[in-house]
């Protein structure tokens, strides 16, 4: 008989746990034992289910660096003890925190899977249960000993994705996450089926955390007529380290010898301009036209398929490691974590 999966639930807040007060009918969060008799389903999967919560439960606008190493720590904690992860989270800025948690998790071998809802768990029509209920299935799920998923991912709306790979596209409908560059990990309908192709190989090893992050580091998105006084004085900041270049389609950006300067002007101080796509989907590929030709000459770094949430927290990290700027510049081109196409 095989043995039955321990999972811990880390409840930090967010819309899956919060309730309506006052005559404005304004949401907050509540306590966790309140969220547990909303979802009896629970009592009913093959588990042994514990749960920890923030101190004070919090809306994921609120997240920040500080937050993912204290997160991390939690799981650092019990990781000897648990066979899997759920981490209740609001949507907000959940895949920044994904992304956070599979760099911080060295040699993770468990599932660690975060959800959340776009409407709190006490409404009637609440997205809530089900998210809840098949995470702690997916956290769960074991076959040879082992357990199915050995990453962090996101379960949403029946799909579940690889964290870093993930990006929230819709803040009204259900289906509020989508990964466009990667394959979905499973899909939940009469049958819980994983896609083992698109998972991380399973890892042996113990884990240790690497979460130290430095988050100086800025996102600017282009736009047609933006002007090279705004580019400079964002590549001007005090403190700053690196800056993520939000570009059209496929790398591409102004021409300008302007805004050219200022960006080499950048990357000659020493800061790390890496280059992202606005698109949704679809990857930079700098060089395959003029207009990305420059940036490639100035020293900008591709940054491949990776979305803007992977690209700002990749960056922390590898700052927050104190690598070398050689070290640094060949591992944004490279997949760490599963979180670009090489």
């Amino acid at each position: 008989m095989a043995k039955q999966a321990s999972i811990l639930i880390i409840y930090t807040g967010g819309t899956i746990g919060m309730v309506r007060v006052g005559k404005k009918g304004l949401l907050r969060s509540f306590d966790f034992a309140s969220l547990l008799k909303h979802v009896p389903e629970l009592q009913k999967i093959e588990a042994r289910i514990k749960a920890v919560s923030f101190e004070k439960p919090m809306d994921s606008s609120n997240m920040e660096p500080d937050t993912w190493k204290k997160l991390a720590a939690i799981i650092g904690k019990h990781y000897p003890k648990y066979d899997g992860f759920v981490v209740l989270h609001g949507s907000d800025t959940m895949a920044y925190t994904a992304f956070a948690l599979s760099f911080m998790l060295q040699d993770l071998s468990k599932p660690v899977v975060l959800t959340g809802s776009q409407l709190p768990i006490g409404i009637l029509r609440t997205d809530g249960k089900e998210n809840f209920v098949t995470a702690v299935e997916i956290a769960a799920a074991q076959k040879n000993g082992r357990p199915v998923v050995s990453e962090v991912c996101i379960y949403f709306e029946y799909k579940l994705y690889r964290g870093n790979r993930s990006h929230k596209y819709n803040a009204e409908q259900f289906n509020a996450f989508q990964s466009p560059n990667y394959p979905e990990l499973a899909e939940a309908g009469v049958k819980l089926r994983f896609n083992e192709q698109a998972l991380m190989p399973f890892k042996k090893g113990k884990l240790e955390l690497r979460s130290e992050m430095d988050p100086s580091v800025a996102i600017l998105k282009l736009f047609p007529g933006i002007q090279p006084a705004v580019v400079s004085a964002v590549m001007n900041a005090k403190g700053l380290k690196a800056v993520i270049l939000e570009t059209f389609g496929a790398g591409n950006a102004s021409t300008d010898p302007r805004f050219l300067e200022a960006i080499r002007r950048a990357v000659k101080s020493g800061i790390y301009v890496l280059n992202i796509t606005q698109c949704n989907a679809g990857a930079v590929e700098q060089g395959k036209y003029e207009t990305s030709i420059q940036l490639m000459k100035a020293g900008v770094i591709s940054g491949g398929d990776m979305t803007t949430e992977a690209a700002v927290t990749k960056v922390m990290w590898l700052l927050g490691q104190k690598h070398s700027p050689k070290a640094i510049k060949k591992m944004l081109t490279e997949s760490l974590r599963g979180e670009l196409t090489e």
